[in-house]
């Protein structure tokens, strides 16, 4: 099994406690849903649209709970792209090693009543565009992953 690779580094004293997360890439008319994510306590950045696992969960379930959370896209699960690790700061305050699996996400239908994280907007960028526009390497690395795929 490959080495799962570590992405950022770690402030001198700050905790980064491990936190599973889950990604996906979801693609329409040969573009990649991207998210605008505004937190009211830090700076803009944008991201693969997924977040955190919860207690109990799937990394399937928690990409696709994810997904419509942020975008109110129904999407599911195809295949693991690749996993990576990350230090991250989330707004001002919270920091993690956030332990992430990437996933393929086939885009199923729009459910726009389901999007509840309104410091989230949905975007639509082609890969290439989208590679350079993510804010976290541990998200531009699982798109690059998904590129070479073909």
């Amino acid at each position: 099994m490959a080495a799962v690779p570590q992405f950022g580094a770690p402030e001198p004293g700050r905790p980064y406690p491990d936190r599973p997360v889950a990604f996906g890439v979801g693609v329409r008319d040969g573009q990649v849903a991207l998210v605008r994510v505004e937190p009211a306590d830090g700076p803009t950045r944008i991201d693969l649209p997924g977040g955190g696992i919860d207690p109990g969960e799937s990394a399937e379930a928690a990409m696709a709970r994810e997904f419509l959370e942020e975008t109110g896209l129904e999407v599911r699960p195809l295949s693991v792209l690749t996993r990576a690790d990350h230090y991250f700061i989330n707004g001002a305050t919270k920091s993690f090693n956030t332990r992430g699996v990437f996933f393929t996400a086939e885009i199923l239908t729009e459910r726009r009543e389901r999007k509840i994280e309104a410091d989230h907007t949905l975007f639509w960028r082609p890969p290439e565009t989208a590679l350079r526009m993510l804010s976290r390497d541990s998200h531009a690395w699982a798109l690059a992953c998904w590129l070479r795929r073909g």
